[in-house]
């Protein structure tokens, strides 16, 4: 008796040991899952500086089809940032761009390293050129960021060949899209931005933007139409809406899938007009 109750022990931890080791794994593979989780979620988050210009479009706004080609009353364009590196200018030249912008800064904390290749690169192989600010209004203050942008590349010469500054302003690509501010706080943000670079330059910037973003976050904001030039972006065949007050647009972002350079943009005019904005 003693025997068989020695042996039915033996057993019994015999037929414990799979299932205390199948025990063992999940636990491992339970604290292995929550590891993976938190830090994949951290890396859907890019970092600060490598924003870009129409970077939220497609996932907010859809991607569509492509404009009619060779219209004669429009300019053909691109817009270029980090991302891009050193751009093959002409290249693009020769397939047809006559104007681009660079992207100078984001916030008061970074600078393009790639800017001045292609800024002047551009500049270089006959385009009109100009510069754009990345917005992170969660950071720091319109006005300070609009001092930043014209201390770091985004002034403004009258010399034919200089755009005024674009304020890109869009979905936050690191927090919430409308960082963190109310419609009327967003738009004294802008505006504080924009009354500063005026000031500074003597130029009224661009406005990029998303007619879907800027009902989000301004409350489809009226009262910038009559200065500020409208770049939309809308990655499709036609338009579309346009954010409040603009009855048309100056210039369109209409793909992120060009040749050579991926954001591609229409001038609404020729060539002659793009020259006009320039001189203001």
């Amino acid at each position: 008796m003693s025997v068989h109750r020695s042996g039915t022990a033996h057993r019994s931890r015999a037929l414990g040991h799979p299932v205390a080791r199948l025990r063992a794994v999940g636990v491992l593979l339970l604290a292995c899952s929550l590891l993976l989780v938190h830090p994949a979620r951290a890396a859907d988050v890019p970092a600060r500086g490598s924003a870009y210009m129409g970077m939220g479009v497609v996932a907010h706004d859809g991607q569509g089809g492509l404009p009619t080609p060779g219209d004669a009353t429009q300019t053909e364009g691109v817009d270029v940032s980090s991302h891009q590196g050193n751009v093959a200018w002409s290249t693009l030249w020769t397939s047809g761009v006559r104007w681009a912008y660079a992207k100078a800064t984001e916030g008061t904390y970074y600078t393009n390293p790639y800017f001045a290749q292609q800024y002047n690169g551009s500049y270089n192989v006959g385009m009109i050129r100009g510069a754009y600010h990345f917005a992170t209004p969660d950071t720091t203050g319109g006005a300070a960021q609009a001092n930043y942008f014209v201390d770091h590349g985004g002034g403004w010469s009258r010399d034919g060949r200089t755009l005024p500054g674009a304020l890109d302003i869009e979905w936050n690509p690191y927090g919430a899209a409308c960082y963190g501010k109310s419609q009327s706080a967003m738009v004294t943000w802008i505006r504080d931005f924009l009354n500063q670079y005026r000031a500074r330059t003597g130029r009224d910037a661009v406005i990029y933007t998303a007619t879907s973003w800027w009902t989000q976050c301004t409350g489809n904001y009226a009262g910038f139409a009559s200065a500020n030039p409208l770049w939309i972006a809308r990655y499709a065949s036609a338009v579309g809406t346009l954010p409040a007050g603009w009855d048309y647009y100056t210039m369109w972002q209409y793909t992120s899938s060009g040749p050579t350079v991926g954001d591609h943009d229409k001038f609404n005019g020729a060539l002659d007009r793009v020259v006009a904005l320039a001189n203001g």
